[in-house]
């Protein structure tokens, strides 16, 4: 067998009802989806720094899962894995009609194949009668999926003309979070700050930038000066507290420049 069978035939073997593990049996796709999302998050992790070896671990964590879900589906008769590669198989060679199709052009610029990427994407949603907004990214992380509600009511002529615009909207959101914060409400707060959130997520995608991985390279910097700033207060002799702020502080600064 290959090894995408043998994989397949492990899964099977781990659901079967009366051989298989208590724990993977109980298992849903709901309860499952937590796991897939870590698995996730760990092969971007990966990917960030550059760690061949633990990336072809993480993928084939996240292959398990992906065969995890086909399988729960395959027992209620939904869909099976082969049902599942190959729609994406035939997605690709939809949304690939320069390659793919009768007339081939490889000479396209990146605009091009974006604007087209979006127009085949839009059809096949029109096709499936998805109109109401956002209704194809409910399950994403809610940074992506504030893109994506974004850049689809662009698509009905509501959005911003240029970035200036993000400016003066992000401004705006900033002072009715500070206001929000006088008042001491918390549900006002929550709502002002995902307000502001939303607009950053604006400001980024009219900037051509993934806020998404713009956020998780700043967690890697943090990390990174952070565990700077330990060391150099433990080789100071200098305990971690919040009386000691304005020397980690100091630490903090030169760590931009040690360690970007």
């Amino acid at each position: 067998m290959s090894a995408i069978e043998n994989l397949l035939q492990v899964m099977q073997d781990l659901r079967h009802p009366e051989n298989g593990c208590p724990w993977d049996i109980r298992q849903t796709s709901a309860s499952i989806a937590p796991h897939t999302l870590d698995e996730t998050h760990e092969l971007l992790d990966a990917i960030e720094r550059d760690d061949s070896e633990n990336l072809k671990e993480e993928l084939g964590d996240l292959l398990f899962n992906i065969v995890f879900h086909a399988r729960i589906a395959e027992e209620k008769g939904q869909f099976d894995f082969d049902d599942v590669a190959q729609g994406i198989t035939d997605k690709m060679r939809r949304r690939h009609p320069h390659v793919f199709g009768d007339q081939r052009d490889l000479q396209l610029s990146d605009e091009t194949l974006s604007e087209q990427w979006q127009e085949l994407k839009k059809q096949e949603k029109s096709d499936r009668k998805t109109t109401s907004l956002g209704s194809d990214s409910a399950a994403n992380s809610a940074m992506y999926r504030a893109r994506e509600i974004q850049k689809e009511a662009a698509q009905f002529g509501f959005d911003w003309p240029d970035i200036t615009p993000v400016f003066d909207k992000l401004e705006e959101e900033l002072a009715e979070l500070k206001h929000a914060f006088g008042t001491g409400d918390k549900e006002a707060i929550g709502d002002e700050l995902g307000d502001l959130i939303f607009v950053c997520v604006n400001l980024a995608r009219h900037a051509g930038v993934n806020a998404e991985m713009s956020l998780r390279r700043t967690n890697q910097k943090f990390l990174r000066r952070f565990a700077y700033v330990q060391q150099q207060m433990a080789d100071a002799g200098i305990e971690m507290k919040q009386q000691q702020l304005e020397q980690m502080e100091s630490f903090w600064q030169d760590s931009k420049s040690r360690v970007g």
